[in-house]
């Protein structure tokens, strides 16, 4: 895996072997960083990265200048690999061991950016929950983005602040805004 962009660019790390995850694909990360290029500032942003798996997402934006990043994921390996990478690149990243849902329902920050690539097997119920906590907890900042990396096979624009998707073969990423 690598570093498409900003001051680590071209950066090769190694995540753990036999980690449960697909990582984001080279393609689409360039798309949803050149869609977020013209939408934020990422040297002040702050970034919750959610089912972090290897911390691919939370790399591209340390390397683009993030300061505040937390990343949570609830497999043991997944974060012993973002721990060592992280460290490894020299990135000061918040890195919680905790199931996402938990995470969310007894969390009182808020973030400009939600990142969430759940688990391939995801169902529509737990899309809507994880959904509802995001929204119904206030996760996310004024004028908040929050990002959910998913199959192809849902469809999300009838959830609340459904903004638009964009569809890279079998992964769709769905853009939600909070406006004021």
């Amino acid at each position: 895996m690598r570093i498409i962009g900003g001051a680590n660019k071209g950066y090769r790390f190694k995540p753990l072997k036999n980690l449960p995850v697909r990582p984001t694909t080279d393609k689409v990360k360039e798309s949803l960083f050149n869609i977020l290029n013209h939408k934020i500032d990422f040297e002040s942003i702050t970034l919750l990265d959610l089912f972090a798996g290897t911390g691919n997402i939370s790399f591209e934006f340390a390397s683009r200048g993030t300061k505040k990043i937390t990343l949570v994921d609830s497999h043991r390996s997944c974060i012993k690999s973002i721990y060592q990478n992280s460290k490894e690149l020299s990135f000061d990243v918040q890195i919680l061991h905790k199931n996402v849902f938990q995470f969310l329902k007894n969390t009182a920050t808020s973030y400009d950016v939600i990142f969430a690539d759940p688990p391939y097997d995801f169902s529509q119920k737990e899309y809507e929950e994880l959904h509802s906590l995001v929204f119904e907890n206030n996760m996310l900042n004024k004028e908040g983005i929050f990002i959910l990396e998913h199959s192809s096979k849902f469809n999300f624009e009838s959830f609340s602040y459904f903004e638009n998707s964009r569809k890279y073969g079998d992964i769709t990423l769905s853009f939600f805004y909070t406006k004021e």
